[in-house]
């Protein structure tokens, strides 16, 4: 299963360091500051389950392609117009599964991309992004 995560922060970029790290096909979907941070440093994320740093595979939005069986939503509610927005290379196969705060995301993306590929998504975690990029969980 290729995975693509839109956004490498604190939810997208925990839980796909975590996906990377048990075996996973994981490719972030970031903007061009994320990804020249990324690049040179790695996602790390620490945490007191263990610190670690994995070195993912990341893509910028004009140069995605619909190749992903899953397509996990995590930025901000304010910014999903945005974050669809950059997918359109990706989305026009597989399943999407957002995990973002609140509910009034789902009919707009029913509609979108059709109900059998929206799944519903809850995460419980608290993370931050620290001064040097890494994932303080």
């Amino acid at each position: 299963m290729r995975i693509l995560i839109v956004g490498a922060g604190a939810v997208g970029g925990f839980f796909g360091a975590r996906l990377i790290q048990a075996g996973a096909d994981v490719t972030f979907l970031v903007r061009p500051a994320r990804r020249a941070l990324l690049e040179r440093n790695g996602l790390a994320i620490e945490s007191p389950h263990g610190d670690f740093t994995v070195r993912p595979k990341l893509v910028l939005a004009e140069d995605v392609t619909p190749d992903y069986d899953l397509i996990v939503l995590s930025s901000k509610a304010y910014d999903l117009e945005s974050a669809l927005a950059s997918v359109a290379g990706a989305s026009s196969r597989g399943l999407l599964l957002p995990v973002l705060n609140g509910l009034a995301h789902m009919a707009m993306l029913d509609a979108r991309f059709g109900r059998p590929r929206v799944m519903g998504g809850v995460v419980h975690i608290v993370s931050t992004i620290a001064e040097t990029g890494a994932i303080r969980h």
